[in-house]
C-alpha cells in the first residue's frame, strides 16, 4: 500500500494542519539567533494564533524537544532525534564517513557531502579543517543550487516541476544570485564535476563530483572546499579532482555492498502509551496529532524504511492513525515512499533544528539542567571531567548565598578528596583505577581527608556500588558535596554532576536525603540530551 499525498480525508487534513503548525514553530526557532524566541515573536513569525503557539510549545516541551524559559521558547538538544533519524536511516552517512575523513586529511582541506533537497543542496557530512578562516557550514544547512558546486550536479537531474519551483523562488527573491544554473548543469553533465568559484561567498572556492545511483541519477555530491588565500578554483580542481573522484568511487562501492539491518535500529522513544499519558496530564494543551506525527517520524530511522504495519507496531498506534501521520508527513515533504510499501525520511527533516543543534557543546547541554537543579535545591551545582589525577570543571551554576562555594569553569581540583572525583574514578576500568591508586600520593587537606590507598579504594568502590559519592569536609573544612555520574550513549561514565553546600547550612544527611533524588533526576536529563546531541556530533561530549 502506498500513502498518497492527494485528496486527503478530513482527519488526515487536520493531521496535516496540526503537524504543519507544530513544525512551523520548530522552523522559526531554528532560524532564530541562539534558537530562542519569545512566544509573542513566534506568533508574528509563524502567523499562528497565540493560543496555538502556546499549545504547540507546551506539547514540544513535554516531549523534550524544547524548553520554556519565562516567555521564551528554546530548542532543546533532544530535538536532534529528528535529524538523527534521517541520518541513521540513510546508509550514505555511514558509507561515506571514513572515506571523506581520509580525503580531508590527504588534501588538508575541508570536505563535505551534500544530498539533493528540492532545488537545493543539503549537507549531511562535514569534515572541516581547523583554521583561522574556516568553513562554517554544518550538517543540516541548505544551500541554493545556484550558489554551490553540488547544485549544478543535482540540477542535471531536475524534472520540469523542480525547474519551475526554482525559477519561481529566484524570481521572488530580488537578492538571489541569478547565475544560469542550466548552463552550469549542462557543463557538469559533460565534464562529470562542478565548480563553485566564489558563488556562496567571496573568497570561497569548491569543486564537487557526483556519486550515482544504480539508475544513473545523482545520489549525492562530495565537495572539497578551500579559500582563495590557498587556491584558485582552477588550482583546487587540479589539486583535488583525482583523489575526489577516487573517494566518490569508494563511496559508490560501499553503498553497493551495504544491506539494511532494520532489527538493529534504536526503539522509538515516543509511543502511543506515552502519548496517551501526556494527553491525560496536559489535557487540551497537548496536541496529539503533532506528537503522533513526531513519533512516526522518529520511528522511521530504520535503514531501508518501514512498512505501514511496521510503523504501527513500532509506535503502538492504530494502523489508521499511523497512516494519517504518514500521509501528513508525506504532504509536508518529510516522508517519501520506497517501492510499493515502504516509507523513509527525506533530507528535509534536517531543517528541523539539526544545523544549530549540531554545534552544541557539553556546557550548553548541561547548564540548563544545572540551573533547574539549583532552583530546586538552592545550592550550587557543577559538572566536571577527569583530567589526569584532577577533576576539571566544565559547567557550573552557582546559587546566591552570603556563604557560597566560589569555583568556576576551568577550575581544577585533586580527584581523591572530591565527590565528583570519586564518581569519575569509580567509572574507570579496574586496571586503570588500580594503576591510579598505586601511584597516588594524596596529601591531607583537612583532618578528615582520606589518604591511604585502602581508604580511597573503599570510597571509590562504595561510589561504584551505590551510584553516588558523598564527601564530608575532606577537601575543605565546612564544605560538603554529593555527586552522581553522567553517562554517554554506551553507558560509559564521561562526567560527574554534584551539589555542594556549606556544612553549617546542609550536612551529609541532608544532601543524601533531600538533594540526591533531584541530583539523579538532573543527571538523567543531561544524559538524555547528551545521547541525542552526541549521536552524530562527538563535539557534544565533555572533554
Amino acid at each position: 500500500m502506498q500513502v498518497s499525498a492527494t485528496t486527503p480525508g478530513r482527519a488526515a487534513g487536520e493531521s496535516v494542519a496540526t503537524l504543519e503548525r507544530g513544525l512551523a514553530v520548530v522552523r522559526a526557532l531554528t532560524a532564530a539567533p541562539s534558537t530562542r524566541m519569545r512566544r509573542s515573536d513566534l506568533v508574528r513569525s509563524t502567523g499562528l494564533a497565540r493560543a496555538t503557539v502556546d499549545r504547540v510549545t507546551r506539547t514540544l516541551a513535554h516531549l523534550g524537544y524544547l524548553r520554556i524559559e519565562d516567555q521564551d521558547a528554546v530548542l532543546a538538544p533532544r530535538l536532534s532525534e529528528l535529524g538523527n533519524a534521517y541520518l541513521a536511516a540513510d546508509p550514505l552517512t555511514d558509507a561515506a564517513d571514513a572515506p571523506v575523513l581520509r580525503l580531508a586529511d590527504e588534501l588538508d582541506e575541508s570536505v563535505s557531502v551534500c544530498v539533493p533537497d528540492g532545488d537545493g543542496a543539503r549537507f549531511v557530512i562535514q569534515c572541516p579543517r581547523r583554521r583561522a578562516m574556516a568553513v562554517t557550514f554544518h550538517v543540516g544547512d541548505l544551500l541554493p543550487a545556484e550558489r554551490c558546486a553540488p547544485g549544478a550536479l543535482f540540477a542535471a537531474d531536475w524534472d520540469e516541476g523542480t525547474w519551475r519551483r526554482h525559477r519561481e523562488r529566484v524570481a521572488a527573491d530580488p537578492a538571489a544570485d541569478r547565475g544560469d544554473v542550466a548552463v552550469r548543469a549542462a557543463r557538469a553533465r559533460r565534464s562529470g564535476w562542478a565548480v563553485d568559484d566564489q558563488l556562496v561567498e567571496p573568497g570561497l572556492v569548491a569543486v564537487a563530483v557526483p556519486v550515482h545511483r544504480a539508475d544513473g541519477r545523482v545520489r549525492c555530491a562530495v565537495s572539497v572546499v578551500s579559500h582563495t588565500s590557498r587556491h584558485t578554483a582552477d588550482s583546487l580542481a587540479e589539486h583535488a579532482l583525482p583523489r575526489l573522484r577516487a573517494c566518490a568511487d569508494t563511496i559508490t562501492e560501499a553503498l553497493a555492498g551495504r544491506v539494511p539491518e532494520p532489527s538493529q535500529t534504536t526503539p522509538p522513544r515516543l509511543r502511543a502509551d506515552a502519548l496517551r499519558a501526556a494527553k491525560e496530564e496536559l489535557g487540551a494543551d497537548f496536541l496529539q496529532s503533532l506528537a503522533r506525527g513526531l513519533a512516526v517520524l522518529t520511528c522511521l530511522r530504520a535503514p531501508g524504511g518501514r512498512t505501514l504495519s511496521e510503523v504501527a507496531e513500532a509506535t503502538g498506534l492504530a494502523r489508521a492513525t499511523a497512516r494519517r501521520s504518514l500521509l501528513a508527513l508525506a504532504q509536508l515533504g518529510y516522508v517519501a515512499t520506497v517501492g510499493e510499501r515502504r516509507f523513509t525520511l527525506t533530507p528535509r527533516v534536517l531543517e528541523l533544528g539539526h544545523a544549530p543543534l549540531s554545534r552544541l557543546t557539553f556546557e550548553r547541554i548541561a547548564t540548563p539542567h544545572l540551573a533547574d537543579l539549583v532552583r530546586r535545591v538552592h545550592d550550587s551545582a557543577s559538572v566536571s571531567v577527569l583530567d589526569g589525577d584532577d577533576i576539571r570543571y566544565v559547567a557550573r551554576v552557582a546559587t546566591t548565598r552570603i556563604i557560597g562555594v566560589d569555583l568556576g569553569v576551568g577550575t581544577r581540583l585533586p580527584a581523591h578528596p572530591t565527590s565528583m572525583g570519586r564518581v569519575l574514578l569509580a567509572g574507570l576500568a579496574p586496571e586503570d583505577l588500580a594503576d591510579r591508586l598505586d601511584r597516588a600520593a594524596p596529601e591531607p587537606l583537612t583532618r578528615r581527608t582520606r589518604t591511604s590507598p585502602e581508604d580511597l579504594a573503599a570510597a571509590v568502590e562504595e561510589a561504584r556500588r551505590s551510584g553516588y559519592a558523598l564527601v564530608d569536609q575532606e577537601l575543605e573544612d565546612g564544605l560538603c558535596s554529593i555527586a552522581v555520574p553522567v553517562r554517554d550513549r554506551s553507558g560509559r561514565v564521561v562526567a560527574a554532576v554534584n551539589v555542594a553546600a556549606h556544612a553549617a547550612q546542609r550536612g551529609a544527611d541532608s544532601l543524601r536525603e533531600e538533594v540526591l533524588p533531584d541530583l539523579r533526576e538532573a543527571a538523567g536529563r543531561i544524559e538524555v540530551d547528551l545521547a541525542a546531541a552526541s549521536e552524530r556530533n562527538p563535539g557534544a561530549l565533555p572533554r
